[in-house]
């Protein structure tokens, strides 16, 4: 039998916004006995894991493991919840998409009769059932969490969490602290190499030398850590044509359960429910002027910051981690930025390495990593497969795996199995679908039977009424839940 490897004594995170603040009370809870210092410098605006608001539903599952209360979010952090994102004119001018989170369903309803009875384009006197239990309750304005009970009509919901950022990231910052996670607050200035590709101690302004086993890098796309002789990036800019991300001041408070993209001449706009005020982003190509950004926004932008999609070729360099911006940057299509960097984080956390990394650990981190940062990509890149995406951004070249998957869909309704891919495949069905990219039948459901088709279709009508009647109008739900905290 071996014997277990040392624990690393020190580690030190680079980055005090919320994802630097999860890491912490991450690392913490798997290595209690070891030294966790969090390095806080000045907030980089272009780190879209920082300021994400929302994330996907791993990370749900992520605070869960950490001991991070949902309830506590809803009461300190102005937390709500999105089932669905609505997608305007992705498939021309009148078209309107929904895609829901979760895989339930049958997948008997991709068939071609469920398609011709329940999909094309929506009109209010003409508008298709609902696929899904969770897009039936958006659409319902009806929520209530689980129970976890066999059988109970909601138990097929899944959701992602939205909240005020500087609320969440204080909370974050107080588990922390409670438990025991040493700060300091200073500019990083340089880095002592360690002689293995690594670093041994970074210099922090007003702080002297701070030595670790393990360095994490949040510290966002400047990648404060992670510029080391053999750092590479890989470039994404040919696939994701998005080059400036533009904000509206925040709207009056609205709760919601479905979440807006819209796609506009001037490129998408994401508007996004929250207790602390409505959000308005433009995401537009370098073409797009002045004036085509504030007519997409209706309004005088208050910020905006530039876009230079890419990724850290290898995440783990020596004894440094990379997570979040400082390994991959993206545009937030589809609210993948957190959700990119939780699920880095929980890779980081199965391959805990000793106070030496293991080259194997570091290898399977990298390989994994990376696969995770290409699914993201194509996940967002799909978008611009849309009929009406492709009149605004042109023609973008696509990675091998996104090409096989749309040609898939498109002949056979069908979507291969890629490793590492952050959505479910009928969450990705569903999203084209959305899109307004048509799904092709395979010859096996073009036998199927049309009976068990149309009683498929019909048991989902019933699941997604018993769903509805269960479920309280959000609003009530929300009122209850704060006044019984």
């Amino acid at each position: 039998m071996s014997d277990a490897r040392p624990l690393p004594q020190r580690v030190v995170i680079a980055g005090d916004g919320q994802l630097g603040a999860l890491t912490a009370v991450a690392l913490k809870r798997a290595l209690p006995s070891s030294e966790i210092v969090v390095i806080g410098g000045s907030f980089d605006p272009a780190a879209l894991a920082d300021t994400a608001a929302s994330a996907l539903p791993f990370t749900n599952r992520l605070h869960d493991s950490l001991g991070i209360d949902e309830d506590v979010l809803v009461r300190r952090c102005g937390a709500s919840h999105r089932l669905a994102v609505r997608y305007l004119g992705w498939g021309g001018v009148e078209h309107e998409g929904v895609a829901a989170y979760g895989g339930a369903g049958d997948p008997a309803l991709r068939t071609a009769f469920a398609r011709d009875w329940g999909s094309g384009m929506r009109h209010a006197s003409s508008e298709r059932p609902a696929g899904s239990v969770s897009e039936a309750l958006a659409r319902a304005g009806r929520f209530a969490r689980p129970s976890g009970e066999a059988g109970e009509p909601l138990a097929e919901v899944d959701y992602c969490l939205r909240w005020n950022g500087a609320a969440y990231r204080d909370l974050l910052v107080e588990y922390a602290h409670g438990l025991g996670v040493a700060y300091h607050r200073g500019r990083i200035v340089g880095g002592a190499p360690d002689g293995a590709g690594g670093l041994a101690a970074i210099a922090v302004e007003g702080v002297g030398q701070v030595t670790a086993d393990l360095f994490l890098d949040c510290s966002g796309p400047q990648g404060l850590l992670s510029q080391l002789p053999d750092y590479r990036r890989v470039d994404w800019s040919d696939q994701l044509p998005v080059r400036g991300l533009i904000y509206a001041r925040r709207g009056d408070p609205a709760l919601s359960l479905a979440d807006t993209i819209l796609l506009t001449s001037s490129g998408w706009l994401a508007e996004g429910a929250g207790r602390d005020g409505r959000s308005r982003m433009l995401a537009a190509p370098e073409a797009a002027t002045d004036a085509d950004i504030r007519a997409a926004l209706h309004a005088e932008p208050v910020s905006a910051l530039a876009l230079h999609p890419g990724r850290a070729e290898r995440a783990w360099i020596g004894n440094v981690v990379a997570l979040g911006d400082a390994a991959a940057t993206f545009e937030p299509l589809g609210w993948l930025n957190l959700d990119l960097a939780h699920r880095q984080l929980a890779l980081l956390l199965e391959l805990l390495p000793g106070d030496t990394p293991d080259p194997r650990e570091r290898d399977e981190f990298n390989r994994r990593a990376a696969l995770m940062a290409d699914r993201a990509r194509d996940f967002v890149a799909a978008h611009y497969a849309a009929p009406a995406a492709r009149g605004v951004f042109g023609t973008l070249a696509r990675s091998p795996e996104l090409a096989l998957a749309l040609d898939q869909f498109e002949r056979r309704g069908r979507l291969p199995f890629f490793e590492e891919t952050p959505m479910l495949a009928q969450e990705w069905a569903v999203m084209l679908d959305a899109l307004g990219i048509p799904a092709g039948t395979s010859p096996l459901r073009q036998a199927a039977d049309p009976r068990a088709t149309a009683a498929a279709a019909e048991a989902m009508a019933h699941k997604c009424e018993a769903a509805v009647r269960a479920a309280p109008p959000y609003g009530e739900w929300m009122t209850r839940m704060l006044q019984a905290q």
